[in-house]
Protein backbone atom coordinates (compact mmCIF):
# COMPACT_ATOMS: atom_id res chain seq x y z
CA UNK A 1 0.00 0.00 0.00
CA UNK A 2 1.47 3.58 -1.10
CA UNK A 3 2.22 5.81 1.43
CA UNK A 4 0.44 9.16 0.49
CA UNK A 5 -0.69 12.63 1.93
CA UNK A 6 -3.94 13.35 2.39
CA UNK A 7 -3.62 17.05 1.32
CA UNK A 8 -1.41 15.28 -2.26
CA UNK A 9 -4.55 13.03 -2.94
CA UNK A 10 -7.09 15.15 -2.82
CA UNK A 11 -5.41 17.35 -5.51
CA UNK A 12 -4.98 14.08 -7.81
CA UNK A 13 -8.96 13.44 -7.63
CA UNK A 14 -10.65 17.44 -7.34
CA UNK A 15 -9.80 20.78 -9.00
CA UNK A 16 -9.37 22.73 -6.83
CA UNK A 17 -7.91 26.35 -9.08
CA UNK A 18 -11.27 28.28 -9.17
CA UNK A 19 -13.83 25.68 -7.48
CA UNK A 20 -16.72 26.71 -5.64
CA UNK A 21 -16.20 23.52 -2.41
CA UNK A 22 -17.90 23.02 0.83
CA UNK A 23 -15.78 20.96 3.34
CA UNK A 24 -18.41 19.05 5.76
CA UNK A 25 -16.96 19.00 9.35
CA UNK A 26 -14.02 21.07 8.72
CA UNK A 27 -12.94 20.37 12.19
CA UNK A 28 -10.11 23.36 12.64
CA UNK A 29 -10.49 24.39 8.90
CA UNK A 30 -6.59 23.21 8.04
CA UNK A 31 -8.25 21.30 4.70
CA UNK A 32 -9.97 24.36 4.33
CA UNK A 33 -6.93 26.67 4.53
CA UNK A 34 -4.91 24.29 2.27
CA UNK A 35 -7.46 24.01 -0.49
CA UNK A 36 -7.89 28.02 -0.48
CA UNK A 37 -4.19 28.34 -0.82
CA UNK A 38 -4.79 25.90 -3.84
CA UNK A 39 -7.02 28.45 -5.30
CA UNK A 40 -10.22 26.94 -4.55
CA UNK A 41 -13.39 29.26 -2.80
CA UNK A 42 -14.32 26.94 0.34
CA UNK A 43 -16.77 26.91 2.93
CA UNK A 44 -15.81 24.91 6.23
CA UNK A 45 -19.22 23.47 7.80
CA UNK A 46 -18.50 22.46 11.45
CA UNK A 47 -21.26 21.10 14.19
CA UNK A 48 -18.76 21.34 16.90
CA UNK A 49 -18.41 25.32 18.09
CA UNK A 50 -14.91 24.48 20.08
CA UNK A 51 -13.57 23.41 16.07
CA UNK A 52 -15.47 26.01 14.80
CA UNK A 53 -13.62 28.73 17.28
CA UNK A 54 -10.22 27.09 16.57
CA UNK A 55 -10.89 27.56 12.52
CA UNK A 56 -12.04 31.30 13.00
CA UNK A 57 -8.72 31.79 14.86
CA UNK A 58 -6.33 31.17 12.32
CA UNK A 59 -5.71 34.35 9.81
CA UNK A 60 -7.13 34.12 6.78
CA UNK A 61 -5.92 32.64 3.48
CA UNK A 62 -8.11 34.44 1.20
CA UNK A 63 -11.71 33.97 1.14
CA UNK A 64 -12.48 30.93 3.44
CA UNK A 65 -15.69 30.95 5.29
CA UNK A 66 -16.47 28.90 8.44
CA UNK A 67 -20.13 28.36 9.27
CA UNK A 68 -21.97 26.64 11.86
CA UNK A 69 -24.16 23.68 10.66
CA UNK A 70 -24.97 19.79 10.60
CA UNK A 71 -24.22 17.35 7.85
CA UNK A 72 -27.80 16.49 7.96
CA UNK A 73 -29.22 20.23 7.08
CA UNK A 74 -27.13 22.08 5.14
CA UNK A 75 -27.82 25.61 5.18
CA UNK A 76 -27.58 26.27 0.92
CA UNK A 77 -29.57 26.36 -1.77
CA UNK A 78 -29.75 23.55 -4.05
CA UNK A 79 -26.94 22.94 -6.75
CA UNK A 80 -24.25 26.33 -5.71
CA UNK A 81 -21.23 23.81 -5.33
CA UNK A 82 -18.88 22.35 -7.41
CA UNK A 83 -17.66 19.90 -5.10
CA UNK A 84 -18.42 18.84 -1.53
CA UNK A 85 -15.63 17.11 0.66
CA UNK A 86 -16.12 14.71 3.94
CA UNK A 87 -12.80 14.11 4.65
CA UNK A 88 -12.28 11.99 7.84
CA UNK A 89 -16.07 13.10 8.73
CA UNK A 90 -18.72 10.86 7.53
CA UNK A 91 -18.22 8.31 10.05
CA UNK A 92 -18.79 11.21 12.88
CA UNK A 93 -22.24 11.78 11.32
CA UNK A 94 -25.07 9.25 13.31
CA UNK A 95 -25.28 5.84 11.51
CA UNK A 96 -28.90 6.74 10.49
CA UNK A 97 -28.12 9.79 9.09
CA UNK A 98 -25.23 9.01 6.78
CA UNK A 99 -27.63 8.44 3.49
CA UNK A 100 -29.36 12.03 4.42
CA UNK A 101 -25.63 13.42 4.94
CA UNK A 102 -24.70 12.11 1.35
CA UNK A 103 -28.06 13.21 -0.31
CA UNK A 104 -27.73 16.89 1.05
CA UNK A 105 -24.23 16.80 -0.20
CA UNK A 106 -25.92 15.66 -3.94
CA UNK A 107 -28.44 18.32 -3.26
CA UNK A 108 -26.39 21.29 -3.21
CA UNK A 109 -23.95 20.05 -5.84
CA UNK A 110 -24.38 21.50 -9.79
CA UNK A 111 -24.96 18.78 -11.95
CA UNK A 112 -21.66 16.40 -12.26
CA UNK A 113 -20.55 18.07 -9.29
CA UNK A 114 -18.57 15.29 -7.00
CA UNK A 115 -18.22 14.59 -4.01
CA UNK A 116 -14.69 13.64 -2.00
CA UNK A 117 -14.86 11.18 0.59
CA UNK A 118 -11.61 10.46 2.28
CA UNK A 119 -12.23 7.83 5.70
CA UNK A 120 -9.76 6.04 7.50
CA UNK A 121 -9.66 2.08 7.86
CA UNK A 122 -9.93 0.58 10.81
CA UNK A 123 -7.04 -0.82 10.56
CA UNK A 124 -3.32 -0.07 11.44
CA UNK A 125 -0.89 1.30 14.26
CA UNK A 126 -2.81 4.48 14.40
CA UNK A 127 -6.56 2.52 14.29
CA UNK A 128 -5.02 0.51 17.27
CA UNK A 129 -3.79 2.95 19.28
CA UNK A 130 -6.84 4.77 19.17
CA UNK A 131 -9.45 2.20 20.09
CA UNK A 132 -9.22 2.56 24.02
CA UNK A 133 -10.33 5.87 23.53
CA UNK A 134 -12.72 5.48 20.87
CA UNK A 135 -13.01 2.48 18.91
CA UNK A 136 -14.74 3.56 15.64
CA UNK A 137 -15.14 0.47 14.03
CA UNK A 138 -18.91 -0.14 14.01
CA UNK A 139 -18.92 4.00 12.38
CA UNK A 140 -16.34 3.43 10.02
CA UNK A 141 -18.16 0.24 8.92
CA UNK A 142 -21.34 1.97 8.57
CA UNK A 143 -20.14 5.00 6.74
CA UNK A 144 -18.52 2.52 4.05
CA UNK A 145 -22.17 0.85 3.59
CA UNK A 146 -23.67 4.31 3.03
CA UNK A 147 -20.82 5.14 0.20
CA UNK A 148 -21.65 1.63 -1.18
CA UNK A 149 -25.51 3.04 -1.42
CA UNK A 150 -25.37 6.22 -2.47
CA UNK A 151 -27.05 5.37 -5.94
CA UNK A 152 -29.98 5.93 -3.78
CA UNK A 153 -29.17 9.87 -3.56
CA UNK A 154 -28.41 10.39 -6.71
CA UNK A 155 -24.63 9.82 -7.20
CA UNK A 156 -22.42 7.48 -9.18
CA UNK A 157 -18.75 5.93 -7.77
CA UNK A 158 -16.55 6.90 -10.25
CA UNK A 159 -13.39 5.79 -8.21
CA UNK A 160 -12.36 4.13 -5.01
CA UNK A 161 -8.39 3.80 -3.68
CA UNK A 162 -6.49 3.21 -0.95
CA UNK A 163 -3.39 4.26 0.44
CA UNK A 164 -1.28 4.79 3.92
CA UNK A 165 -1.12 7.96 5.77
CA UNK A 166 1.51 8.97 8.06
CA UNK A 167 0.32 10.33 10.95
CA UNK A 168 3.05 12.65 13.25
CA UNK A 169 2.16 13.78 17.13
CA UNK A 170 5.36 15.69 18.52
CA UNK A 171 4.83 13.78 21.46
CA UNK A 172 2.06 12.03 23.67
CA UNK A 173 1.04 14.94 25.08
CA UNK A 174 0.48 16.73 21.69
CA UNK A 175 -1.48 13.57 21.10
CA UNK A 176 -3.90 13.61 23.78
CA UNK A 177 -4.32 17.56 23.36
CA UNK A 178 -5.26 17.00 19.41
CA UNK A 179 -7.51 13.80 20.27
CA UNK A 180 -9.69 15.82 22.96
CA UNK A 181 -9.76 19.32 21.30
CA UNK A 182 -12.96 17.93 19.20
CA UNK A 183 -14.46 15.90 21.71
CA UNK A 184 -13.38 17.47 25.52
CA UNK A 185 -15.25 14.22 27.22
CA UNK A 186 -12.14 12.81 26.44
CA UNK A 187 -10.21 13.58 29.00
CA UNK A 188 -11.64 11.36 31.68
CA UNK A 189 -10.86 8.64 29.62
CA UNK A 190 -7.60 9.65 28.93
CA UNK A 191 -7.22 10.62 32.85
CA UNK A 192 -8.71 7.14 33.27
CA UNK A 193 -6.19 5.14 30.92
CA UNK A 194 -3.28 6.96 30.82
CA UNK A 195 -1.16 4.24 31.61
CA UNK A 196 -2.41 2.25 28.45
CA UNK A 197 -2.80 4.33 26.09
CA UNK A 198 0.77 5.80 26.70
CA UNK A 199 2.27 2.67 26.35
CA UNK A 200 0.46 1.92 23.36
CA UNK A 201 1.59 5.26 21.36
CA UNK A 202 4.93 4.39 21.79
CA UNK A 203 4.90 1.01 21.41
CA UNK A 204 3.12 1.30 17.67
CA UNK A 205 5.02 4.06 16.66
CA UNK A 206 7.85 4.91 15.14
CA UNK A 207 10.30 7.38 16.46
CA UNK A 208 11.86 10.02 14.17
CA UNK A 209 13.70 13.48 14.86
CA UNK A 210 10.25 15.11 14.16
CA UNK A 211 8.46 13.02 16.95
CA UNK A 212 6.18 9.65 16.58
CA UNK A 213 4.74 8.43 13.17
CA UNK A 214 1.50 6.13 12.90
CA UNK A 215 0.52 4.63 10.10
CA UNK A 216 -3.53 4.45 9.07
CA UNK A 217 -4.96 3.04 5.95
CA UNK A 218 -7.17 5.51 4.20
CA UNK A 219 -10.05 5.01 1.68
CA UNK A 220 -10.97 7.68 -1.02
CA UNK A 221 -14.28 7.61 -2.42
CA UNK A 222 -14.94 10.02 -5.32
CA UNK A 223 -18.72 10.07 -6.15
CA UNK A 224 -20.12 12.00 -9.06
CA UNK A 225 -23.79 14.22 -9.18
CA UNK A 226 -26.29 12.29 -11.42
CA UNK A 227 -29.64 13.66 -11.43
Amino acid sequence: MKIKQNSHVLREHVKLNGAKILDVGCGDGALVRSMTRNGAHVIGLEVSEAQLASARAHPLEKDEQYLEGSALDLPFDDSCFDNVIFFNSLHHVPVTGMPIALKEAARVLVEGGMIYICEPIAEGPHFEMMRPVDDETEVRAAAYEAIKSADQAGLEQITEGIYTHMILRKSYEAFRDKIIAPDPHRAAIFAERKDEIEASFHALSTKTEKGHTFAQPMRVSLLRKTS
